[in-house]
């Protein structure tokens, strides 16, 4: 899960924010830092893992996000308005990520408010209204 304000652990490291999905699933320890590093890089974060949150920007802490829900590989990415906090260029940064988990077999399922940048990405777009689906 991706979500809009980041839900990052202000008092810890962004290396420690990525590798907690994988500290909760009871991954080796040894191959804690090798998944994180490898989700940091894929995020073009790598060489910022002693950081704080706090002191990098929005698009820098949605990135940690993202490597935190990438960590673990899943097969299904759910991103609450990823975008919703972030300038129009960071966004198609954000979105060129998820099409690169897409082509490497993640489903990706974003929920957006922003239908022109949804629209430009090429891809289906399920429009709900009140909860019940109105166009596909």
């Amino acid at each position: 899960m991706i979500f809009q304000d980041y839900k990052l652990l202000h008092d810890r490291t962004i290396f420690d924010n990525v590798a907690l999905p994988l500290i909760v699933a009871g991954y080796n320890p040894r191959e804690i830092p090798r998944r994180v590093r490898a989700a940091l890089d894929k995020v073009g974060l790598l060489g910022q893992e002693k950081k704080y949150p706090l002191l990098l920007s929005g698009g820098e802490q949605q990135r940690v996000g993202i490597a935190r829900a990438v960590v673990h590989k899943p097969a299904m990415i759910l991103a609450d308005e990823p975008t919703g906090n972030l300038d129009p260029e960071l966004s198609f940064e954000i979105m060129r990520l998820f099409e690169q988990f897409k082509q490497v077999g993640v489903t990706v399922l974003i929920a957006s408010h922003d239908i022109s940048l949804i629209s430009r990405m090429g891809h289906r777009i399920l429009h709900l209204d009140h909860g019940r689906l109105a166009t596909d």
